[in-house]
């Protein structure tokens, strides 16, 4: 009798150990939190926001100060806490060092990057762009430590498929990070953990397509490549807003 409630506890304590290791969220995945990118704000992520509302989707787009990799992680888990509910956490370019520190979040489901940094433990965006470099030579620092992409060259090198008039408006509506959250190094980043997808687009000139190929293999992300410009979100809403939804309802099974 005694071996028999014995086997029947050690039997029990496997499957607490096994739910233990299961996901924390049962729930549907209906919550959207988007980082974008340095350069450009979250205005530009209006039609992505459109096309995943009108699917039911809770969708809340992060305005990161870009004054310290600190400080955007702190913006980040702000908006994080005010969800009901799990939460697809997507990135675009600086926003992947934002996500991958800040996704750790219990209520973070999964991450989605769409051209954007993938960076492992000890890693900072200078090193990583500066092992592939990108084409554009553009990038340039104000003296207090700022960096912007020069105006000439931003339609060519960051919206090439943008239609011009909004490429102009996006390059005189830069937002500046600081050269100090670029050279700030990752801790425990998340997509260890979580599951990610990861979108490159091909003529991606601001980060090298081979760079985000590499980061998404060490990361096993799913991932997708489509014909664009580092500016994806904006011309092609429809896929990004689709690879957001195949997250979800992958991370909702």
């Amino acid at each position: 009798m005694r071996l028999k409630q014995l086997s029947l506890t050690l039997a029990g304590g496997a499957l607490l150990a096994l739910a233990a290791q299961m996901p924390a969220h049962a729930d549907p995945v209906k919550n959207v939190v988007i980082v974008h990118g340095a350069l450009a704000d979250g205005s530009g992520w209006r039609k992505v926001h459109d096309l995943l509302e009108d699917k039911g989707y809770n969708v809340t787009i992060v305005q990161p100060p870009m004054a310290s990799l600190e400080d955007d992680v702190s913006a980040t888990h702000r908006i994080l806490d005010l969800q009901d509910g799990p939460s697809v956490l997507v990135a675009h370019s600086y926003g992947g060092m934002v996500v991958t520190q800040a996704g750790s979040r219990e209520n973070v489901a999964g991450l989605v990057y769409v051209a954007a940094f993938q960076p492992d433990e000890g890693e900072n965006l200078l090193d990583l762009a500066g092992r592939t470099p990108p084409a554009t030579t553009g990038i340039k620092a104000t003296g207090d430590g700022f960096l912007y992409l020069d105006p000439q060259v931003f339609a060519a090198d960051f919206a090439a498929d943008v239609p011009a008039a909004d490429a102009r408006f996006m390059a005189s509506s830069q937002v500046l990070p600081s050269k100090a959250a670029f050279e700030t190094k990752i801790k425990n980043p998340a997509w260890k953990s979580k599951r990610s997808w990861a979108l490159v687009p091909t003529d991606d000139r601001a980060i090298h397509p081979e760079l985000m190929r590499s980061m998404a293999e060490r990361a096993g992300s799913t991932t997708v490549e489509i014909k664009g410009s580092h500016a994806v979100f904006m011309a092609q809403p429809d896929a990004v807003a689709g690879l957001i939804e195949d997250a979800a309802t992958s991370l909702s099974k």
